[in-house]
């Protein structure tokens, strides 16, 4: 089968395709066959070396965290049943034609639903669900929602209205603020310019909740938009995370929440975001903005796109 590897860590130009032997479903495992491959912007920082203590990865290794298929085949102790189904698979090596997995990590897909679509729910949705959780949102409340046309933005602008929330997008330039109001932002601000904290606390008097999906400075930049007594929800690392002062959090009584800190959530938890994502996508009530989609072998453009920030919504791989 063909998979995209990495040898060293580095540039977009490290994610090589190549011919690897067909994986083999061990005890408690199957094998899925991708058809749409997720790929999220840690893809690239992890491509880089980063985060290495949070997310151990050491070359060689094949990128990506699953996809969305057919299961091709099953090891011992898995029910035969699973063969033929359509499921997503979240594990390692999602960049190949195939992929191993444990069965537990294996959530079939609900009718009516394209691997293209569920795929793009594989991790945004699963954090975007789990974002908005974490943030006990009440109706009526002002919620930004930074990096708003990103993978998981888009879906949060469109959870949080959901929620009776008054939605202020943040993204960067009017072709990504426009589609911020489409997904349902009440307020669309460009965060490339000045002044663009003012701008979003004078129409709002502060926000109740803030989720920043970007992180470094503009993530703190996120921060200054909270009202006090709000929330601040930070879940970017695009440019390292958001590090608040927590003698300024304190004094302004803002409740700081990485939802990175503690590293990658439980399995079983992980099958229950997943599961409502899906759901939520097939009822219509959440929709994932797919925004450039790529073979294989071209992953290599698709980090391109990420790391320029190009790419509006989800970008996935098709195998």
């Amino acid at each position: 089968m063909r998979a995209v590897r990495v040898h060293e860590f580095g540039g977009p130009e490290v994610l090589r395709a190549e011919e690897v032997p067909d994986p083999v479903a061990g005890p408690g495992q199957v094998v899925v066959g991708v058809e749409a491959a997720d790929v999220i912007f840690l893809d690239t920082l992890l491509r880089r070396g980063w985060g290495v203590d949070i997310f151990p990865t050491h070359p060689p290794y094949v990128p990506g965290g699953g996809g969305a298929g057919h299961v091709l085949s099953v090891g011992d102790g898995v029910d035969p049943a699973w063969v033929g189904r359509h499921v997503i698979a979240r594990g390692p090596g999602g960049y190949a034609e195939q992929v191993v997995c444990a069965v537990e990590d294996v959530v079939a897909v609900p009718d009516g639903l394209g691997s293209r679509e569920a795929a793009a729910v594989l991790h945004d949705g699963a954090t975007a669900v789990m974002l908005l959780g974490r943030a006990e949102i009440a109706a009526g409340d002002w919620v930004l929602v930074a990096a708003a046309t990103g993978g998981a933005g888009s879906l949060l602008v469109q959870l949080a209205r959901g929620a009776g929330a008054r939605v202020v997008a943040a993204a960067r330039g009017e072709h990504k603020l426009a589609l911020a109001r489409e997904l349902g932002a009440e307020l669309a601000v460009d965060y490339s310019l000045d002044g663009w904290q003012e701008q979003v606390v004078a129409a709002t008097g502060g926000v109740a909740v803030a989720f920043d999906g970007a992180g470094g400075p503009l993530g703190r930049a996120v921060f200054e938009t909270v009202a006090r007594g709000g929330r601040f929800v930070t879940y970017g690392t695009s440019d390292g995370f958001a590090d608040i002062d927590p003698d300024v959090a304190a004094e302004r009584q803002v409740r700081v929440d990485n939802a990175l800190a503690d590293g990658p959530p439980a399995p079983a938890t992980v099958r229950a975001l997943l599961t409502e994502a899906l759901a939520l996508t097939a009822q219509g009530r959440m929709r994932p903005v797919i925004g450039a989609t790529y073979p294989l072998a071209q992953a290599e453009k698709a980090h391109r796109a990420l790391e320029e920030r190009t790419t509006l919504g989800k970008s996935l791989l098709l195998a």
